[in-house]
């Protein structure tokens, strides 16, 4: 088990990006659609992300190694009394970093600076196959509450 007192999380840099792309192709789903071998769109969707000031990739850091990402976005609403949200997305931990706690720290990292920006609602996805994820989420308060859907342009 590894010990999350000497974890960094910080903003993802440009230099942080193969390692970002790596743990997002690191598994079944991501080994189909991501292409760490170029890293051409990456760059581009990064400096998109980091000119938005509602987006936030994050790394989580141990030493100089990442060993973790997550994209934090911001959204200001009307519903829920012109609320606003946070959706935690394209969350990964590297594999030989998984079951020490990291995951819990980084998810509890996003939760408390959504409430920090006054968000009312924290909400993500997993896909459905990812009944593991769904545990560890619902471990950590989060409840299945609604049917999402999607479609491929």
């Amino acid at each position: 088990m590894h010990e999350t007192a000497d974890l960094v999380i910080r903003p993802a840099t440009g230099a942080d990006l193969p390692a970002i792309v790596a743990m997002l192709a690191d598994d079944p789903l991501g080994a189909t659609r991501e292409s760490p071998d170029d890293l051409t769109p990456y760059v581009a969707a990064f400096k998109r992300l980091t000119e938005d000031p509602h987006q936030h990739v994050m790394v989580a850091v141990r030493g100089e190694r990442v060993v973790g990402t997550l994209q934090l976005t911001f959204v200001p609403g009307l519903s829920r009394r012109g609320s606003t949200r946070s959706i935690i997305e394209g969350v990964r931990v590297h594999a030989d970093e998984r079951g020490g706690g990291l995951g819990t720290r980084f998810i509890e990292w996003a939760v408390e600076r959504s409430r920090e920006e006054g968000c009312r609602l924290v909400q993500l996805t997993s896909d459905v196959s990812r009944t593991d994820a769904h545990r560890f989420y619902e471990r950590l308060g989060f409840t299945a509450s609604h049917v999402g859907f999607k479609l491929q342009l």
